[in-house]
């Protein structure tokens, strides 16, 4: 028997709404709507949808997607042990008996031929075929899977199938305006606003260099990085340097124009 307050989310995670993608989410959870999660690393996906498992009641199982990720890591296998071979499920198995949400994160990393497994929990059927063991799995009534990808990664190579993308609802989400993200970033790091703020405002200008010299701009998430350093009394420019230039580029010319922005304001 599968024990799933182990996957509960116990304590409320800090979420600022910025639009109506609670309620509309809540919506989809409510028809057991396949929901995806379009938007850039680190803007708050993967927050949202532990917000939303806490805010629902559900238990959440996150799968980190890879690209060597097979359909046996997501649905199971057979093990061998002391007593012979028996049957592990994966986790999104796990999720369809125990009607767990089912968050797959960044799943267009995985391999074309591992999301099709997802396609009979996403129509009408609400099945998972176990073929290995023979069996086929009815998906709990609360069950619902979610996945989250990043188009501006997308290629000819790592796109989701349209037949894919077509079973889902979609949220977009993007980093917020200036004034949501300087409280966010404040919570979250302990850091003043005013300095909350500034970091916010160098976020930004690095964000219009996207395309042109940088394949991402600064996440939200770095933001939090750099607040948390400075509040443990680590000299601003260090930490912006740490944690908000050091990791976008290694470039010595991008790297000198985000070290300009960061002079600016520290």
């Amino acid at each position: 028997m599968i024990d799933s307050e182990q996957y509960r989310v116990t304590r409320e995670p800090y979420y600022r709404p910025v639009g109506d993608e609670v309620r509309l989410f809540e919506a989809a959870y409510a028809a057991r709507m396949p929901v995806m999660l379009k938007g850039p690393t680190g803007c708050g996906k993967t927050r949202f949808v532990e917000y939303m498992a806490f805010k629902l009641g559900r238990p959440l199982i996150t799968v980190a997607c890879n690209e060597d990720m097979s359909a046996s890591d997501l649905v199971g296998r057979f093990l061998l042990d002391a007593n012979g071979t028996r049957w592990q499920d994966g986790p999104l198995t796990t999720a369809a008996r125990i009607g767990a949400i089912c968050y797959l994160d960044e799943v267009v990393e995985a391999r074309q031929d591992t999301t099709v497994v997802i396609h009979p929990l996403t129509d009408h059927r609400r099945t998972l075929p176990l073929d290995k063991k023979g069996e086929l799995v009815s998906a709990h009534p609360d069950f619902q899977l979610v996945i989250s990808y990043n188009p501006g990664y997308q290629n000819l190579l790592k796109d989701l199938k349209p037949s894919t993308k077509q079973r889902f609802g979609a949220l977009d989400f993007s980093y917020p305006d200036g004034a949501v993200e300087t409280e966010v970033v404040a919570h979250e790091s302990g850091v003043d606003v005013e300095t909350a703020a500034k970091l916010v405002e160098i976020a930004q200008r690095a964000r219009n260099l996207k395309g042109h010299g940088l394949d991402e701009g600064i996440s939200t998430r770095l933001l939090v990085y750099a607040g948390q350093l400075i509040a443990k009394g680590v000299e601003p420019r260090a930490a912006c340097r740490m944690t908000l230039v050091r990791p976008l580029t290694d470039d010595p010319d991008m790297r000198d124009t985000l070290d300009a922005a960061v002079a600016t304001f520290f």
